[in-house]
């Protein structure tokens, strides 16, 4: 938790700055507005462009009116997963099974913003968010100038870093603050409109850039399979400069395509001497040369990626990343050789098992009871699962098998399953959950197991740059836009959802003044509602199992 300290200590400094250049007037004097912590940096330019684009009313006008039914959906959609996470967040309050709290409660990557949330690459995030922001506030102001509200001026909102953009229409002419209506003053109508436009802009983009995104994954074809999964710091691995995402293509200039063959051609290293790695790292091939160790974490050894409960390993003590080494005084190398051994063994058998942790501090010997195996044969089951495909430790690095066809296939089936709410559930977690809970991998590591191919192959890995940048602009678009779709003022859903509930009431109680009051104190208590929701369901976690 250090790091949210010091995060909190730099933004009490930055809000202490803002508020004496604010209370000497040096803001003011740069046409910068201080909301608290917040920057409004307003500028005049871009009216010419503007008013040129505003030309084309009819196209701007239908635009907007396709974006207000969007809306709708976008917002009935949102509503939908805030009550769920509602109805779930209640149901393990009341069971006492609230999670303890993780990454996604941390305070740095609740808002999502580039460099700060570990989710969100520093250069693609502020690349995206520009693009998002733009089309948004841009579309807005467009949307002014054809239904004639007057743009104030347009900006960006710092806090420090960049947090959203603005288009500042004439309120008094946008949303009727009076309630008066009358003339200049914008209709409901226009001013649906108005609002809704960015919100369609946003997604427009989003499609735009999920097509490039989905076009370029086609384009590409599986290459290398060998990879380095992760690097323990200061091992042999680390200081010779293997990296984790990299991939091993030769080993002393024999190739390798599997992790068995990786063994292979490793098991004959007699140790103190030097081993040279072919591999793919940061769009291009170079060697490695790796030193042979006598250590624990220098040998080849299988990690246990999943321990199954209620069984055997689990009730001994046996836990999920340690690193299985022998059983029975014998070399466990390779799931291969774990899998040999478990065959000759049965129900009720006794064995010792060797396991060392990942930092190699110590080793442990665990004496097992063998119980009977689920698929009801007579061999013993110990209840372990090794890492995914194979991994194995080596000199300090976890070298497994990148599953380089199944994971492109399963990339490329996302937009069938659009028909479904399984496509847009992964559509919305790609770029934080990718497709197993992994996260995405992005185009550094893409870029060596892949290899353009077709019409893509002119292009070579910038087709890789491509398809990470477009699915970055197309998921902060997509997910800005939804989250606009709120009915909670002063998001754009908000004040729709507003003048929609005003026009309804006011058919029945034939007064637009009380009509629009009731409709603005329901709004308020959605917007808290969801806000505190939000609030309860970040924080709670913290509060009930400590910081």
């Amino acid at each position: 938790m250090k790091h949210i300290f010091l995060y909190i200590y730099l933004f009490v400094l930055y809000w202490a700055l803002v508020a004496f250049l604010d209370k000497r007037g040096i803001l003011e004097k740069y046409n910068i507005t201080a909301w608290g912590p917040v920057l409004m940096v307003r500028t005049m330019r871009g009216q010419g462009l503007l008013d040129f684009l505003g030309r084309a009313k009819s196209f701007w006008r239908a635009f907007a009116s396709i974006g207000v039914p969007v809306m709708f959906i976008g917002m009935l959609s949102m509503l939908a997963i805030v009550v769920l996470a509602d109805y779930v967040f209640i149901t393990q309050l009341y069971s006492g099974t609230i999670p303890e709290p993780g990454k996604f409660n941390e305070p740095r990557n609740i808002f999502l913003i580039p460099g700060l949330s570990e989710f969100i690459p520093l250069t693609w995030g502020i690349l995206a968010l520009a693009v998002t922001l733009i089309v948004h506030e841009f579309s807005h102001a467009v949307l002014c100038k054809v239904e004639g509200v007057r743009v104030k001026s347009m900006g960006v909102l710092l806090a420090p870093i960049p947090i959203g953009g603005f288009a500042e229409p004439d309120e008094e002419q946008l949303l009727d603050k009076s309630g008066t209506g009358g003339e200049g003053v914008a209709s409901k109508g226009e001013r649906m409109r108005i609002l809704s436009a960015g919100v369609m802009s946003n997604f427009v983009t989003a499609l735009i850039a999920f097509t490039i995104f989905f076009g370029a994954i086609g384009a590409i074809a599986p290459s290398e399979k060998v990879m380095i999964i992760s690097v323990a710091d200061g091992s042999t691995a680390e200081v010779a400069g293997l990296q984790s995402g990299m991939a091993i293509t030769h080993v002393d200039g024999v190739k390798v395509e599997s992790a068995g063959e990786f063994i292979l051609e490793t098991s004959g290293v007699a140790p103190g001497s030097d081993m040279t790695l072919r591999v793919m790292g940061d769009g291009g091939a170079r060697n490695i040369s790796l030193p042979i160790g006598r250590s624990c974490d220098e040998e080849i050894s299988l990690v246990i990626d999943r321990v199954v409960s209620d069984s055997a390993a689990e009730s001994s003590g046996l836990s999920n990343n340690m690193v299985l080494k022998q059983i029975d005084g014998e070399r466990i190398d390779s799931f291969a050789d774990f899998a040999s051994f478990m065959n000759d063994t049965i129900a009720g058998q006794n064995v010792q098992v060797e396991v060392f942790n990942r930092t190699c501090n110590h080793s442990q010997i665990f004496n097992i009871t063998l119980g009977v195996h689920p698929d009801g044969s007579e061999k013993g089951f110990l209840g372990i699962s090794p890492l995914l495909n194979g991994g194995i430790v080596f000199n300090g690095a976890t070298i497994g098998e990148f599953p380089a066809k199944e994971y492109l296939h399963a990339l490329q089936s996302i937009p069938s399953k659009l028909t479904g709410i399984e496509g847009w559930f992964i559509i919305f977690t790609l770029p934080i959950m990718g497709l197993g809970g992994e996260g995405f991998p992005g185009c550094d590591v893409l870029i060596n197991f892949y290899d353009p191919i077709g019409t893509a192959e002119p292009f070579g890995n910038a087709i890789f740059w491509i398809a990470t940048a477009a699915l970055w602009i197309g998921w902060i678009n997509f997910y800005v836009g939804l989250f606009n779709c709120l009915p909670a003022v002063p998001l754009d859903g908000g004040h729709v959802f507003k003048d929609t509930l005003g026009s309804i009431f006011n058919l029945r109680l034939k007064d637009e003044a009380r009509s629009e009051k009731l409709s603005r104190k329901i709004v308020t208590l959605f917007a808290v509602a969801i806000f505190s929701s939000f609030l309860l369901m970040i924080t709670l976690p913290w509060i009930i199992h400590g910081f």
